[in-house]
């Protein structure tokens, strides 16, 4: 068989949403930072990102990792986060696959009961807390980078939807929050063409009304992400919620344009948002368990442990909990005469 390149990828899901992790095929790129490699990716190996998550080898649900050595002594290994039209700093869902992909396949030794250690992301460190029993991850806890609130009950005003109260926040990506009630929909399954549909409306108009910067990291300064919540269906869980990621961009003259995904977990950068909201506005305090029901009825447990600063905002330390399952392993090949090396998109599926 006649190659150009190969790719060797763990596939797994926490909680319900893919996260493909490369473990081969890519030593390492330039870089004195896991941001400055995140850089590089995007702006010279973006293929790379194409190749695993556009059809043929991809789908719009599909997230993808790539393991790279971490340029901070404290951290086993770093990782960078490539998802459908952007490279988040940080995503939950993703380290905790990633976290189980590491020790699973022993990259990283496992260690039971309790295996510690720490990662680097683009957004900075991230502290792991792995429970193990007989070789496999029963529980994956991460302290998260820190979140915090930038606006609380703003109104903006939405074509198609009116005026809308929104709160934005960082959790390692800036999101747009908004209850679901606004829109009488209550977060279920069967909701989910009209879910995308005003998330990707909300995030449009947030874009355009309520600018945005990570005042450590001015790279990460747009709301990149919506997230609509609503009361828990499942016993014991404190709300619900639906996160909306983009597969394209959305064009207010072509409604055909307004597609996305819903994240089939709880969302872990999404629920860090959610309770630096809750925090801020003092329905969260530090020390309590925060649980988040995703739309599958899945959930992450998240808890606040302390309060800290950044740049002018007051912020929060999350942790969060949840749990990820290896799918499958494969080699990704690429023939030289393949005439979609970098894969495609079509607009049945795909904005």
């Amino acid at each position: 068989m006649r190659i150009s390149k190969v790719i060797q990828a763990i596939d797994a899901h926490a909680c319900g949403e893919p996260g493909r992790v490369i473990v081969g095929g890519v030593a390492d790129v330039p870089g004195d930072s896991m941001y400055a490699k995140m850089v590089y990716l995007r702006d010279h190996m973006d293929w790379l990102r194409k190749l695993m998550l556009r059809e043929p080898r991809g789908n719009p649900v599909t997230c993808c990792n790539i393991i790279l050595p971490p340029t901070r002594p404290e951290a086993a290994a770093g990782y960078v986060i490539m998802e459908q039209t952007e490279y988040p700093g940080m995503s939950g869902t993703n380290t905790i696959c990633v976290a189980t992909v590491l020790l699973e396949t022993g990259m990283i030794p496992m260690v039971e009961p309790v295996s510690e250690f720490v990662l680097e992301t683009p957004a900075g460190l991230v502290g792991i807390r792995a429970e193990c029993a007989q070789g496999k991850v029963k529980q994956v806890t991460f302290r998260n980078v820190p979140a915090f609130a930038v606006y609380l009950d703003e109104t903006i005003d939405v074509p198609h939807l009116g005026r809308v109260k929104v709160d934005v926040a960082y959790g390692g990506m800036f999101y747009v929050i908004a209850d679901a009630d606004q829109f009488g929909l209550s977060i279920r399954p069967e909701e989910g063409g009209e879910i995308v549909r005003i998330g990707e409306m909300i995030k449009a108009a947030a874009q355009a009304k309520l600018p945005v910067i990570h005042p450590e990291q001015p790279g990460f300064n747009e709301i990149t992400i919506s997230q609509l919540s609503a009361p828990p269906s499942a016993p014991g869980a404190h709300r619900k919620n639906a996160v909306i990621v983009s597969t394209g961009k959305l064009d207010w003259a072509r409604p055909s344009t307004w597609k996305g995904i819903i994240d089939r977990s709880p969302c872990g950068t999404g629920t860090c948002a959610k309770m630096a909201v809750l925090h801020a506005k003092g329905q969260l305090g530090l020390g309590q368990d925060f649980c988040h029901e995703g739309i599958l009825g899945t959930i992450f447990t998240g808890r606040l442990i302390e309060e800290t600063q950044v740049g002018p905002y007051q912020a929060v330390v999350p942790t969060l909990s949840g749990q990820a399952w290896i799918t499958g392993m494969a080699s990704y090949v690429v023939d030289p005469e393949d005439p979609f090396p970098e894969g495609y998109t079509l607009g049945d599926i795909w904005g």
